[in-house]
This record gives structure tokens, sequence and C-alpha cells, in this order.
């Protein structure tokens, strides 16, 4: 159902998100996606959302270029299967800031953008979208946005849109990485094809490996090359944006020191988060649940530990394959001159 409004009934209330752009129409599409949805959502996109067929579409061109009560926006940038939905959720503090996981209207700039998006006007609808997405729940005073890893090619310009934000480039060692993909068995082999295609057509992908070549690889293997693309492109984001404003982050330090990450990003993003705020973050739901498990299993404990056996029994299968890859990875990654640990790091 599509319900053309006048901007002034919506744009005053962030539970109205930002969802869609319609690139056709010229239009940004909202629903209705209250703070306690955002929490039951593993992520706020189409499959996750109700009622996504409910929206208001409004023309962009009667939108304000600004709002008075927008906040600061950062981001969690990631290259996927890192606990990064897991440190969104951490960010959703009443009164502080909120964690946005995957807003979909991100994602339609990259579709756009492949489909020959006019760079100018293109980055006129990003400018808006950043807008809409920083306007405050209640009293928050910044939102962290978590884009989705296919996003990632945004990631400088949406920087530089927004000189005064400041990310985290979130990963899991290539070890880990591969044992997620594993575990995900086919749908985790498809996965990273169809990312190896994004790359391919946002133009990071490595390069050293003919169409040919490529089509011979493993599905680890391609999975790896996905993996090195993600990494090459974080190392430029350092470089191009610098690492004052810009941090990277393992997973397993995620993990194995949470109040220290929490604490860090605190500073780096500016909250003022007192050390009772940070204990309650990590001792709540963000931590001792699972992110991705559907709603009737949602409350399962899952922390570091769990993930640590979940991985262990995951390498017990497929553990010499992983191996061989992630020696192949660092051997290509020398060859192409990749570095591996690219440094400004948040601990």
């Amino acid at each position: 159902m599509i319900n053309t409004v006048q901007p002034d009934e919506i744009l005053g209330d962030a539970s109205y998100l930002a969802h869609r752009y319609d690139e056709v129409g010229d239009a940004f599409r909202f629903l209705s996606v209250p703070r306690d949805v955002h929490r039951q959502c593993t992520f706020i996109t189409d499959e996750h959302l109700p009622n996504v067929d409910q929206y208001k579409a409004i023309a962009r061109s009667t939108l304000p270029d600004a709002f008075s009560d927008s906040v600061p926006v950062h981001f969690i940038f990631h290259s996927a299967y890192c606990c990064s939905t897991m440190l969104a959720r951490a960010f959703d503090i009443e009164g502080v800031s909120m964690g946005l996981k995957e807003p979909v209207v991100l994602n339609d700039m990259i579709g756009w953008r492949r489909r020959g998006a006019k760079p100018g006007k293109q980055q006129h609808v990003i400018e808006q979208s950043l807008t809409l997405l920083s306007r405050p729940f209640g009293e928050d005073r910044a939102v962290i946005i978590k884009p989705s890893n296919i996003c990632n090619p945004l990631a400088i310009e949406m920087l530089r849109l927004r000189p005064e934000a400041k990310a985290l480039l979130l990963y899991a060692p290539i070890e880990g990485f591969l044992k997620s993909i594993a575990k995900k068995e086919m749908w985790g082999r498809i996965w990273v094809r169809d990312v190896l295609i994004g790359t391919l057509k946002d133009g990071y992908a490595i390069g050293g490996f003919s169409q040919d070549e490529l089509l011979q690889l493993t599905d680890l293997q391609v999975a790896a090359i996905g993996w090195l693309s993600q990494h090459a492109l974080f190392a430029k984001i350092i470089e191009e944006i610098g690492p004052d404003r810009v941090k990277t982050l393992d997973n397993d330090t995620f993990l194995a020191r949470s109040p220290e990450t929490i604490t860090a990003l605190s500073e780096l993003y500016q909250l003022d988060l007192s050390d009772a705020q940070i204990e309650a973050v990590v001792q709540g739901p963000a931590f001792t649940s699972h992110s991705k498990l559907d709603q009737a299993k949602r409350g399962e404990t899952f922390d570091a530990k769990a993930r640590e056996e979940e991985q262990q029994r995951v390498a017990e299968i497929h553990g010499a394959e992983i191996d061989m890859v992630a020696t192949w990875t660092k051997a290509v990654a020398d060859s192409q001159g990749i570095r591996l640990n690219i440094g400004s790091k948040l601990l």
C-alpha cells in the first residue's frame, strides 16, 4: 500500500525509518519502525520488518536539506560474519545512541550505482539518506549505522559527506571467516560467490585472476578472494580518510575484550558512556543472546565461549581445507602486496 503524505507528518519522528529510495519516482519510502521493532529485528530489511508494503512515500524534492534535531552519525563497516550485528545491537542505548542494522536505503545506492546512476545526483541522494537516518530517537545523541557489507564501496564517500563521523572497520581473521562460511554449508558457499560477483561489478575485487581462473577456485577460495578484496578496501579507507577517524578491530579481540571495546568506541564516537553504562551494555542482550537466531530462539545464551565451541565443531569437519585455504590466502596477499595488518587498531 502506497500512501503519499506531506513531509511534516513523519519527518519529525525517527520511528519512521527512511527504508527505501525509489529512483524512478525520485522518492523516499518510510516505514513505521518503533524502537522495540528495531530490537526484535535481526536487520531492518524487508525479510525481518513487518508490514513492508505499508510504506509512506515522500518526494525527494520536498525534503529539507537539514533537520534541526539531527545528531552525529558514525559507522560500523564490516566484512561479514564478524559479530557486527552484535556490536550494532550494543549501541541501542536509550538517551545515548541508536544502532541501525543494515538500512536498505543504503543498499539501494549500490544497486542504483550498478545501474548507472549519475554521480552528482546520487551523491545528493546519499547525503539526504544519511540526513534522514540521523534523526534521533527521543533524547539520543548519536546514531551508529552498520551498513550491509555490500555498501563498503560507499564508505569513503559517506565519511567525506560527514566529516565529523568516525568509523570502525570490523572483520574476522581469515580462519574464522572461512569457518563461518563452511558452517553455512551450501548457503554460505552460494553467498560468497554472490559477494564475488558484487565486488567485480563494483570494481574493487583484487586482481591477478582471469575469469577462467576464478571459475576454477573452490568455494572457500572464492570466499578468501572476497575477504582479501574487503581487506584491501579497508586499507584504502584508512589511507583516504585517516587513522584519526577510522579504526580497525578483529572480532576475536572484540569478543575477548568486550568492555575495552565498548569503552574505546565510546571515546571514538564521543558518547561519554559511564562505567555503569558500559557494564550494562556488556551484560545486556547484545552480548548474551544470539543476534541471528529466529525469534523463538533469540533469547538463547550466546557468548564468546559459545562461539568458540561452535567454531571448534566446524574445524573438526572442515579444518584441513580451511588451513590450506588460509595458507593460500596469505600467499595471494603477499603476491599482490596486500597487507593483512592494516593498522589503525582500536585496541
